[in-house]
């Protein structure tokens, strides 16, 4: 084991953002050069590393590091830790197997991030996106422990916006905005107010930080409106029906969060039941939008004086208390299985699609706001970001030391413009897991290195959430004891294997972009409108902003 590919803590120390461009001088001769000195030296580093690699593929260890980096699946930012790990048959208590991350070639046991943040990770962002889009279409068409019929069910997708804070820059149909421009699709004008000053930033932060308890008198207001339109008491309707659903959070250009979300009815145990007769699309459709009209929730506590000429867009209950709503864009879609495009129904693949493209975008990708809190508001001033993001966050934080909105913890999540919910939820009886499909492609790759052949098949370097193992190559799961102790070394690689790493993405990328060359021609009926993670919008973006 060579000395250099001991881990140091340093490697947990996170990256320096970039400066905002208020803070920055105008380019000169000595920015100009600077930047060349700069560029010589990434260029001298990356001979550097490169001799090092050169150095760890001449004494062999260089394809083993190979070989375990590769498991990560390109995650920029792995976990590192060091322990054991032992299977044991549980009947006669011998150990099948063992691994000691000292045993490895990096000295340490390297394992994803998981994070499923686009601009913190690809990579894991990218597998956390696949895995739910499965789980999206399995509560559609079946598959993945649900049975096929699912697809005869009543389902509807739905998309619940936020009210208007102030009049923003956006594209209507007309195609020209009120400050008298055609907008782009690029255009960094859009979403931002017209008039930043009348726009009422308190409301937009609150009703952000509301948005999930909003979401959840919505699932309950949604089973007394289809309880009442059967005729059903909300007790009778458990016996007849079950509501499911499965949403995501997405975040408008003007920083606000908007719903989208499967919602289907199965018979009362579930999608293996028929439901009733009278549990129609059309009955799902009414019930959604009589829920989302009548849904409010009341914040305690003396709300901020509203902004001067601001819209309606909170309403004042008894005691001086904040009423907060969904906005009067509702838009409901049946689920069939014609074309996702214009007005019409959409199809299971397209809807698994989209809300598995959004279920891994926060507000930093779409209105280009932060993706880590802040210990410290003066950290803002190091951030590249535009004026409204800054403005919201600078609300958020005002607000967050106001006793009566303290409960929300708007300084903690000021980064995410004061909404603080999970981005996807689902009912459980929906459809799988995420842990089941991670258990699947575990007992997938554990299959796969064991009929290669590799060495690697009895010493996985996956973790084992549970105590039982979730599929092994020795013995059956049912009886095979996982035991694990690990400690967290730190996150991140040594700089070498950071290079190691890229070039082999680097790699994996110019195969990938060559196969689907080769493969194009062969299947010409095959356009990127039609990829399961390109699709067309439902709803277009200036319809419901």
């Amino acid at each position: 084991m060579p000395a250099q590919l001991q881990l140091p803590d340093s490697a947990t120390t996170p990256t320096p953002t970039c400066p905002s461009s208020a803070f920055t001088t105008t380019t000169g001769p000595a920015d100009v050069a600077a930047s060349a000195s700069a560029g010589r030296s990434a260029l001298e580093r990356r001979a550097r590393l490169t001799a090092k690699l050169a150095k760890l593929a001449a004494t062999g260890h260089l394809a083993p590091l190979a070989r375990q980096i590769t498991t990560l699946g390109g995650c920029a930012r792995p976990i590192r830790l060091t322990g054991h790990r032992a299977s044991v048959d549980s009947a006669t208590g011998e150990v099948l197997d063992h691994l000691d991350s000292r045993q490895l070639p990096a000295g340490e046991l390297l394992v994803r991030c998981g994070n499923r943040r686009v601009t913190r990770c690809p990579a894991c962002s990218t597998v956390y996106r696949y895995d739910t889009y499965q789980l999206i279409a399995a509560g559609l068409r079946g598959g993945k422990t649900v049975p096929t019929s699912v697809a005869a069910h009543p389902r509807v997708f739905a998309t619940l916006t936020a009210p208007g804070f102030g009049p923003v820059h956006n594209r209507p149909d007309t195609g020209r905005c009120n400050c008298g421009r055609i907008h782009l699709d690029d255009d960094p004008f859009l979403g931002t107010p017209l008039d930043p000053e009348r726009y009422d930033y308190a409301g937009a932060v609150l009703w952000n930080a509301h948005a999930p308890a909003l979401w959840a008198r919505f699932t309950t207001h949604l089973r007394r409106e289809i309880a009442k339109a059967a005729g059903l008491t909300q007790r009778a309707l458990r016996e007849h029906a079950t509501l499911s659903y499965a949403k995501v959070a997405e975040y408008q250009k003007r920083g606000q969060v908007h719903f989208h979300a499967v919602i289907r009815l199965d018979g009362p145990t579930g999608p293996a039941s028929e439901p009733p007769a009278w549990a129609t699309t059309g009955l799902l459709d009414h019930a959604v939008r009589a829920a989302a009209t009548r849904t409010r929730v009341r914040h305690a506590g003396q709300p901020p004086q509203p902004v001067e000429n601001a819209p309606g867009s909170r309403e004042i209950g008894r005691a001086g208390r904040s009423v907060f709503r969904f906005g009067r864009q509702i838009d409901v879609r049946a689920i069939r299985g014609t074309d996702f495009t214009g007005d019409g129904p959409v199809t299971e693949r397209h809807v698994a699609a989209y809300i598995a493209k959004y279920a891994t975008k926060g507000a930093e990708t779409t209105t280009g706001t932060l993706d880590r809190r802040l210990r410290l508001l003066a950290e803002l001033a190091t951030h590249d970001i535009t004026d409204h993001a800054r403005r919201m966050i600078h609300t958020a934080w005002r607000l967050g030391a106001q006793d009566q909105h303290v409960h929300l913890r708007l300084r903690q999540w000021a980064h995410m413009l004061g909404f603080r919910g999970h981005f996807s939820t689902r009912t459980r009886r929906y459809s799988t897991t995420l842990a089941h499909l991670r258990a699947e492609r575990a007992a997938w790759q554990t299959d796969r290195l064991g009929h290669a052949g590799d060495d690697r098949a009895g010493h996985s370097t996956g973790l084992t959430s549970g105590h039982r193992q979730v599929a092994g190559q020795h013995g059956s799961s049912d009886t095979t004891l996982v035991i694990s102790h690990w400690h967290y070394a730190g996150t991140g690689l040594l700089p070498e294997l950071a290079h190691l790493s890229e070039l082999l993405a680097a790699r994996q990328q110019t195969r990938t972009e060559s196969l689907h060359r080769l493969r194009q021609p062969e299947y010409p009926g095959d356009r990127a409108g039609h990829s399961a993670g390109q699709l067309t919008g439902p709803v277009r973006a200036g319809a419901v902003a």
